[in-house]
Parts: C-alpha cells; sequence; structure tokens
C-alpha cells in the first residue's frame, strides 16, 4: 500500500513514497509507480512556515480529492522525532517561529512508540536549552533553529546535544512512516476539513489587530 508523502514545513522541502516494507525518496515518475497504485497521501501539517504549510496541504488535498484517496495530517515536530527511535533519550524539536522563538516540543520512544512528553508549543530558544539541560535523560535536538544555534548547543554541553547532520532536518519520509502507522490504526482526516496548525498567530494578524485598535493575545 504505496502511499506519497508531502513536507513543505520548512525551507527544505521533500517528497516521498513509502509502503510498509519500502522507503522510497523519489518521484512517481523515478519509482515507476502510478497513480492508480497509491493508496493514500500524508502531509506535514505543521507548525512551520505559514506559507510553505499553506502550499503542501493544498498540493495535498488537491490530490486526495482528484485520485479519490484518504489524507492523514501528521506533526512537523512528530515527523521530525521519527529521526531518531532510540530509546532512553527524548527528541526534542526546534522550528523557527520568528522573534527568537521556536516551535517545540518533546518526544520519547517507548516499546517502540513514539510518545509525546510534551505538547506543541511556542517557546524561547533559550528556555528550551535550560528546561532540556534539566530534564533526566539525554536530549537530542533537531530541526532548522536546532542546525542554526549548533554552536550554542555545543557549548551548553551536559546532557544536550545536537542531532547529527544529516539527520536534523524535515524529511518527507518521516512523514510517509509517520502516515503509515496512522493509516494502519485506520486513522485519516477529512480532504475539506484538515487545515495547518500554526499555533502561534501570524505577523499578518498581529499587524491587523494593531492597526485596527485590537491588543496582542
Amino acid at each position: 500500500m504505496p502511499i506519497l508523502a508531502l513536507d513543505t514545513s520548512t525551507l527544505v522541502s521533500s517528497v516521498a513514497i513509502a509502503s510498509p516494507e519500502k522507503l522510497i525518496e523519489q518521484i512517481l515518475a523515478m519509482t515507476k509507480i502510478k497513480q492508480v497504485d497509491l493508496t493514500g497521501i500524508a502531509v506535514s501539517i505543521g507548525p512551520g512556515s505559514f506559507t510553505g504549510l499553506r502550499i503542501g496541504l493544498a498540493t495535498a488535498k488537491s490530490m486526495a480529492y482528484a485520485l479519490n484517496l484518504p489524507i492523514v495530517g501528521v506533526s512537523t515536530l512528530a515527523a521530525l522525532a521519527y529521526h531518531y527511535p532510540i530509546p532512553n533519550i527524548y527528541i526534542a524539536p526546534m522550528l523557527d517561529a520568528q522573534k527568537g522563538n521556536v516551535y517545540t516540543a518533546l518526544y520519547r520512544w517507548e516499546n517502540g512508540i513514539l510518545q509525546e512528553v510534551q505538547a506543541p508549543e511556542v517557546k524561547t530558544f533559550e528556555s528550551v536549552l535550560q528546561e532540556g539541560q534539566l530534564l533526566d535523560l539525554p536530549v537530542v535536538f533537531v530541526g532548522d533553529t536546532a542546525q542554526k544555534q549548533a554552536l550554542a548547543i555545543a557549548e551548553a554541553g551536559g546532557n544536550v546535544m545536537l542531532a547529527m547532520s544529516h539527520l536534523v532536518m524535515p524529511r518527507a519520509a518521516n512523514v510517509a512512516m509517520l502516515g503509515l502507522s496512522e493509516f494502519a490504526k485506520g486513522n485519516t482526516d477529512h480532504v475539506m476539513q484538515l487545515e495547518p496548525v500554526y499555533i502561534r498567530r501570524s505577523e499578518a494578524e498581529v499587524l491587523w489587530e494593531r492597526r485596527n485598535g485590537k491588543s496582542e493575545e
């Protein structure tokens, strides 16, 4: 049951095709898989770049509707945590949320299942780093902000560390694997109702409220 997966949540966009037995990180023409062979579509729904998420989700929904395929949206942060299926560590994704803030969450693997320890939220990079140093297990940071703050993470030392360079950024491959697990459990989303998960408001919304006399939350 090959599925198509898209990740456009950051500056690094990717596409993958996966089945329970095999992962293929090329487009349909390269994999020789026909459209009629696809059984579902998985798409990263955020948090992340507002524009990127809208483009990726619109593309995925259009394809799901046109091909009459089930669709499932997966967390960008959870997909990042799929990089490290290792027990006895925490995985802390960090994606740029602007103004020194990051979208972050905390995950760990237990008995081969990815568990959410802390729900996605917006925090400062410094607070995430400090909180990571207080945890009872090693913390692996992944994501675009983790990559940009590699020096700060290295200097912090202790139980915090940066992910290996080839595993630090989002990949559609992990969106695909997470999507496969959701499909296997019978979980799907309504193609017309699936929306991006922004967590915070866009800068345009904040500016509009200021100009129209509404205070920022």
